[in-house]
């Protein structure tokens, strides 16, 4: 049986189960350097468990997606966040879900405009970055250290996303 999904303005209260949207939020700021910049500040924590585990900063270059989309896998990491800030200014699709003993439930995708990152907690089922429109970099800040930060799943019927819109 076919299951579409659809895509979500990402928005932080819709993304707080999964952890956090990183935008310029007015709420956060600060003026630093005597007013001429302001901070943005803790938008976001990494999370880093493990001995020898540390915070890295990653340039990931995505290919873009063609839809329709197969959602056919999920993946997460159990000892560390993972972190998307694009920095080419295009949009792309997130996709999480809620973990059901020990395996990802229903997908929920959202669309991410081209100023907004996301954080994934520690854990979180999530898809594979999924740029939109053109090869897209992300600064992409994770997890290092001993130990396998990588579960995958496989869904017996893959998702689908139709098209990438909000």
């Amino acid at each position: 049986m076919t299951q579409f999904l659809d895509i979500h303005p990402l928005t932080k209260s819709a993304f707080a189960p999964f952890g956090d949207v990183i935008e310029a939020d007015p709420e956060t700021v600060r003026l630093i350097n005597n007013g001429t910049t302001e901070r943005f500040h803790a938008l976001a924590a990494a999370q880093a468990a493990g001995d020898g585990a540390r915070v890295i900063i990653n340039l990931f270059r995505g290919q873009p997606r063609a839809f329709p989309y197969d959602v056919g896998m999920m993946e997460r990491h159990p000892f560390g966040s993972q972190s998307f800030s694009p920095i080419s200014g295009r949009p792309f699709v997130v996709v999480v879900s809620e973990d059901e003993d020990g395996k990802p439930g229903r997908p929920q995708a959202f669309f991410a405009r081209g100023d907004q990152g996301v954080n994934y907690r520690r854990n979180v089922w999530h898809h594979p970055l999924m740029a939109l429109g053109a090869v897209s970099d992300f600064i992409v800040v994770d997890r290092d250290g001993p130990g396998n930060n990588l579960e995958e799943y496989v869904f017996e019927t893959p998702f689908i996303i139709s098209e990438p819109s909000p």
